[in-house]
């Protein structure tokens, strides 16, 4: 061995060592998995563990989990590389495929053989609120459980949809305004802590199961278009062949009876197949959020106005041209 052969064997060998290895530079043995926190870490890691166990078994993958007290925690860690994988909501997945090296590489599908879910606005069984146009009409004597900021269910598509149609800031206009997890913004209008919250129908199908006295103390009063199920997402830069694991071990799952059984805790009946064309209708619901707010801004000139209009416009024409 020549002194540059040495050297460059010396400097692989320390970078291995140390972790300074990209993904795809050396065979992977272990990952970290993050979860979105939809409701609390020991909820999620029992509901999970079954299938993560059965993951390190085909896979032959050290499974690390990883959970953070919010969205952005799990976003900014798959950045850093401190997780390849991530079960995450479709606003989330945009956010680490926009800025965090993430790609989609499938989504869930529901205990019901459906592959999607909605954004609900649940009260109280015993409050008057009956409709969306209530909870409008009456929303500066109301307080309001809303979903972290990355939510697609708790906090973009009904802050479009229910709230932006309306011309509402949910975080101005009622009387108190609180940010919470789906888990908890429910047991919070189950225990009448707040009046009315956003949060993600498949949470309600959870806390049917984990919790049924709770999820009897609620009754819907809005419910969003259909959201696309959530998705998948590992680091863009995982090496071919841990993706090809990943792949067959998720498209696979859930076709003997305890496998099933897993998957019911989670109110899930498989994966299937997905891609970062799945974001497209969120990337919309954005633009056009964003779109709204720069339309409202009585402080922007005419020309910045026009311009800002203009540049958004012609990303949503782009996005439009992608489907």
């Amino acid at each position: 061995m020549n002194r540059r052969t040495h050297i460059a064997a010396l400097i692989a060998v320390s970078a291995t060592l140390f972790g300074l290895t990209s993904p795809a530079a050396a065979e992977t043995r272990e990952i970290n998995f993050g979860f979105i926190s939809t409701e609390s870490s020991n909820n999620l890691k029992a509901a999970w563990q079954p299938l993560i166990d059965d993951l390190q078994k085909a896979t032959g993958l050290k499974v690390n989990t990883f959970f953070a007290p919010d969205y952005a925690g799990v976003i900014e860690a798959m950045r850093f590389n401190k997780i390849q994988l991530a079960w995450m909501g479709n606003k989330s997945a945009m956010e680490a495929v926009d800025r965090a090296g993430g790609e989609v590489f499938a989504r869930v599908v529901n205990v019901d053989g459906t592959q999607g879910y909605w954004s609900l606005m649940i009260v109280h069984k015993d409050s008057p609120l009956k409709t969306l146009d209530d909870v409008i009409r009456n929303r500066q004597n109301l307080s309001l459980g809303f979903g972290d900021v990355n939510s697609t269910s708790g906090s973009l598509v009904p802050g479009y949809y229910a709230f932006g149609a309306h011309k509402v800031d949910p975080a101005r206009d009622f009387k108190r305004s609180v940010r919470s997890n789906h888990e908890t913004n429910i047991l919070a209008v189950a225990g009448k802590q707040v009046d009315v919250a956003t949060v993600a129908s498949d949470g309600v199908e959870r806390m049917k199961i984990k919790m049924p006295e709770k999820a009897a103390e609620l009754r819907e009063v809005w419910r969003s278009p259909l959201i696309a199920s959530d998705p998948l997402v590992w680091r863009k830069d995982l090496d071919e062949a841990t993706k090809k694991r990943l792949r067959e071990f998720f498209q696979t799952y859930g076709r003997d009876a305890r496998e099933k059984a897993n998957l019911a805790k989670l109110t899930l009946s498989g994966f299937v197949a997905s891609d970062n064309l799945q974001l497209l209708p969120i990337r919309q619901l954005e633009l056009a959020r964003e779109r709204g707010k720069v339309e409202a801004d009585a402080a922007l000139g005419a020309e910045d106005k026009a311009r800002k209009l203009k540049d958004i416009d012609t990303r949503l024409a782009e996005l439009a041209k992608a489907k």
